[in-house]
């Protein structure tokens, strides 16, 4: 004899596939959607530098990957609970929900169901957020800083200009240049030292150091005059070959300050403020897939006729007040006005609150747990023993 698994086993294992197979369609084409606009616009904004020559075409798509995987840990969350309330949103429509109802299937079991496909997404979300997007981050910085480096070398060879380095104290002019780095008719007031250094040379050759990105200018057949400003003394002479060295102001690709390239372990480590904001930061978009998942649940009316304007204003207004919230928590968090108890991810456990405190009146639950308060309290009432009025004397 074969045993036949009973309708009860086998209804909600249906149900729960045809609900996960449903969600993650929606949420892949939502995702997929999302990544092909936030592409075309990066990718627009990247030519737009490439044109004004402020990144260089080989580096473009290098760019480009790093700016979506960089900005892809904050598109998840609202892609994912927009894809659960388009799936719900559909199911309510077609009556659906209806219908999973009346087989006993609840929306407990509906976020059952759901939160087996938040968890993965959640975890996918925070391997991105906590070690990619650091990474990403870290080339985004380097290619910043070499382009900012080139262009201050290409500037810097530019003839018929006077420049001002490190804070002024080195003044540089160049008359003359060619395509081969040559140049001619230097000038150099070089203030750094107690005595002050006046360099001329009719011609020298420039080169930028790797490594530093110094640049070092080497300078031939020129005169030198050393000495400070009023006084008598100076000291002249003629030189066959000068060389002198203006540091950099680009910093070096191995110091980099920015929180955001900082690697997470580095912040769990530390005891700073804003170490820890950044921390709750990279920690935000995986339990914003987890929250959003419990939000979407009540936002949703089981039937068609039910007001649904209002729950999806809700939806929208719970979706724009959490990530306003989140940058406020977490400027406050990093200026030590919250406690640190508190965190920074306070607002996400607010917003769930708010939400399922305003659609409280309009709960099931709460209906039959005043229906059954009223059942016992009128069976009280039967309970109680009547009064029975004295005879008139």
């Amino acid at each position: 004899m074969v045993l036949q698994p009973s309708m009860g086993w086998t209804m909600p294992a249906i149900v729960d596939r045809y609900l996960l197979t449903e969600t993650a369609k929606v949420f892949s084409a939502i995702v997929a959607i999302l990544l092909l606009i936030v592409a075309s616009m990066l990718f627009l904004r990247t030519l737009e530098e490439v044109n004004v020559g402020a990144l260089r075409v080989h580096l473009v798509l290098n760019f480009l990957a790093y700016q979506i995987v960089r900005d892809l840990p904050t598109l998840l969350p609202p892609a994912f609970f927009l894809g659960l309330l388009v799936t719900l949103s559909r199911f309510s429509r077609d009556s659906e929900l209806i219908a999973m109802s009346a087989c006993g299937i609840g929306p407990a079991r509906h976020l059952r169901a759901l939160l087996l496909l938040a968890v993965p997404v959640a975890l996918i979300t925070g391997w991105i957020s906590l070690f990619l997007q650091p990474w990403a981050a870290t080339g985004i910085h380097q290619i910043r800083m070499q382009q900012k480096d080139q262009a201050a070398q290409i500037a810097g060879l530019q003839a018929g200009r006077f420049y001002l380095e490190e804070r002024g104290e080195l003044i540089l002019y160049i008359g003359e240049m060619d395509r081969h780095q040559s140049l001619g008719d230097v000038f150099i007031l070089d203030r750094r030292d107690d005595l002050e250094r006046l360099v001329v040379s009719k011609g020298g050759r420039h080169r930028i150091e790797e490594g530093t990105g110094d640049h070092i200018v080497t300078l031939s057949s020129g005169h030198r005059f050393d000495g400070k400003p009023g006084g008598g003394e100076f000291m002249v002479g003629d030189f066959d070959e000068y060389q002198i060295r203006i540091r950099s102001s680009a910093a070096a690709p191995g110091a980099i300050g920015k929180r955001s390239t900082t690697p997470t372990s580095h912040l769990i480590a530390s005891a700073e403020l804003t170490d820890r904001a950044e921390l709750e930061h990279r920690l935000s978009p995986p339990l914003a897939v987890i929250i959003f998942t419990i939000v979407a649940m009540p936002l949703i009316a089981l039937s068609p006729r039910q007001r649904t304007p209002a729950r999806l204003f809700l939806a929208f207004l719970a979706y724009f007040s959490f990530f306003n919230l989140q940058r406020l928590a977490e400027s406050w968090l990093a200026a030590g006005v919250t406690p640190l108890w508190l965190t920074s991810l306070w607002y996400q456990l607010l917003i769930l609150a708010v939400v399922y405190l305003m659609l409280l009146p309009d709960s099931l639950w709460l209906k039959r747990l005043i229906g059954r308060l009223r059942d016992v309290h009128a069976g009280w009432l039967g309970r109680r023993p009547k009064r029975v009025a004295a005879p008139p004397r």
